[in-house]
């Protein structure tokens, strides 16, 4: 599929943030390996690119936002 008909395809495509699983882990505060372990679980979404994974960061939002614990 020639370039410019990929771009017509998927337009919102190339706004998307990609986040490696440091890049997570960094910006949830946790360690790599919990990262990890949402992917693998299913409850943070991830792309696989080669032996990589890339969260993109409105997942890590949604993730957040649907974790939230209210103690009070």
């Amino acid at each position: 599929m020639p370039a410019q008909q990929q771009k017509e395809t998927h337009p919102g495509l190339a706004q998307v943030q990609f986040l490696t699983i440091a890049e997570v882990a960094k910006v949830m505060r946790v360690s790599k390996m919990t990262v990890y372990r949402l992917v693998h679980s299913g409850e943070l979404p991830a792309v696989r690119v080669g032996k990589s994974f890339r969260v993109t960061e409105s997942a890590v939002q949604d993730y957040l936002e649907n974790a939230y614990y209210d103690a009070g």
